[in-house]
């Protein structure tokens, strides 16, 4: 195995081009230098270093190995600006992922509240449907994740926590006229048979998870007439009398003129929306500061739907 600090001692002479440079570099003597790059090669099993002229020069395995150790500074460096931040209660960045629904919803209220607790905050934001960034949260490369949970129990990766934000049901869009709209409360069944504007493309999306499951409780399976990825525009299909469609509540926004909303039970389908972070960073200040913007804004959302 490469021993990580002699790897940062050939860096060194690779970088300054002789063993002699870079021991007045380091503040160690040339011998030193020279019997830590040897125990390094009898390491790698492979010669590093050959002459050139007065001084020496990588070979490729010796180019390979201090590219990596390039790489491992690097990360060091970050690993230690991070820890220095957990410690003092500040950081430079958050780094945020939502859905499309979720970020006309929830993001743009916790943002308001966050900026005004961390105005030296730098947010970075970005949509990432329809790829859920769970793996990204794990690796650390995302703070702060909204994502849909299904079958009831959040089962989050190995160093992930998972906060629960808001329970977010489907609502049944018709055309209006349809003689299921003089119900107040739709069974979900009373939909088996009926066409379908599916909006919920992803062959193994949550979301798609959620309806075909439920569909599946109450006895029938779903006939699609219309694909569509939009649910604003699932209602314009809706409206022409091409079918019905099931839209969870954050996604309804304005209904369309010709459209009707009722909800759904027996199941009630419901995505579940939670809040991924590293575990490691959840308390952090500024992590917190920010979850619980997302938690009002959730609170508020389900008063008012």
């Amino acid at each position: 195995m490469l021993d990580v600090r002699r790897m940062q001692v050939l860096r060194a002479v690779v970088t300054s081009g002789s063993i002699s440079s870079a021991a007045t570099n380091l503040g160690y003597t040339p011998s030193a230098i020279s019997q830590q790059i040897s125990t390094l090669e009898r390491e790698a099993g492979v010669a590093l270093l050959e002459k050139a002229g007065r001084g020496v020069r990588p070979t490729a395995a010796g180019k390979l190995v201090t590219d990596y150790a390039a790489d491992i500074a690097e990360k060091l460096s970050e690993a230690e600006a991070a820890l220095a931040d957990l410690r003092t209660g500040r950081t430079g960045r958050l780094r945020v992922r939502y859905f499309a629904t979720a970020g006309a919803a929830l993001v743009p209220p916790a943002v308001a509240y966050f900026r005004d607790q961390h105005p030296t905050v730098r947010l970075d934001l970005s949509m990432v449907e329809p790829h859920p960034p769970m793996a990204e949260v794990q690796a650390g490369k995302v703070d702060v994740a909204i994502v849909v949970v299904v079958d009831g129990s959040p089962r989050g990766l190995p160093g992930v926590q998972l906060v629960h934000l808001l329970d977010d049901p489907f609502l049944a869009v018709l055309p209006r006229g349809h003689r299921l709209t003089r119900k107040r409360v739709l069974d979900l069944a009373d939909l088996a048979g009926e066409p379908w504007v599916d909006t919920e493309l992803l062959p193994y999306g949550a979301c798609r998870k959620v309806l075909l499951d439920a569909c599946a409780s109450a006895g029938f399976s779903p006939n699609p007439a219309v694909e569509c990825d939009d649910y604003q525009t699932a209602q314009g299909f809706v409206a022409a009398g091409l079918g019905y469609s099931l839209i969870p509540r954050l996604g309804l926004g304005t209904v369309a003129p010709g459209a009707v909303v009722r909800p759904v039970r027996h199941p009630e389908p419901v995505r579940q929306i939670y809040a991924a972070v590293p575990e490691y960073t959840a308390e952090h200040p500024a992590t917190a500061s920010l979850l619980h913007g997302l938690r009002v804004a959730a609170a508020q959302h389900a008063v008012l739907g």
